[in-house]
């Protein structure tokens, strides 16, 4: 199964950068014997609307055009907590499922438009902080290579 971040916004060079690039090279290489691949970033402009309610409608036209079909997972603060094994579990089942492709969305500044909310499969939240999307992204990258150690057996993650 094939893993993507679809984030909206670009990460400037830096720490979070260097960061999230870690995490995702760890997942490269550990995805492969497990059969998962990525992940892959997909970066969204930000959307140009002059009102909150557009900017999330252009960020969502564009994000749905980049996901492939497949498991979405939404990142939004009104989405459920998930422990690190559930996500695994869940993230296996797909593969395990048949499942191609696995789409792991963040919204920009506005949050998400109701069209990715409604199209998703799971609505995940990372606590009912308010947490800038490139922190964001770190996590989801960090939570993704957890998964993949849970998945293998690795001892990365100690429950």
């Amino acid at each position: 199964m094939r893993l993507a971040v679809i984030a909206v916004g670009r990460l400037k060079d830096g720490p979070e950068r260097e960061l999230c690039e870690r995490y995702r090279e760890r997942g490269v290489a550990l995805g492969r014997g497990i059969g998962l691949s990525g992940p892959d970033i997909v970066e969204i402009a930000e959307g140009r609307g002059r009102r909150p309610e557009e900017r999330k409608r252009e960020e969502a036209q564009a994000i749905l055009a980049r996901a492939q079909p497949g498991l979405i997972i939404a990142l939004d603060e009104r989405g459920r907590q998930l422990g690190s094994e559930a996500f695994a579990t869940r993230l296996a089942a797909a593969r395990d499922s048949g499942t191609g492709h696995a789409s792991l969305i963040i919204g920009g500044a506005d949050g998400l438009g109701e069209e990715i909310r409604d199209r998703a499969d799971i609505t995940l939240a990372f606590g009912a902080l308010t947490i800038p999307h490139q922190i964001v992204r770190a996590l989801v990258l960090e939570q993704l290579y957890r998964a993949m150690t849970i998945i293998s057996g690795h001892p990365y993650h100690r429950a």
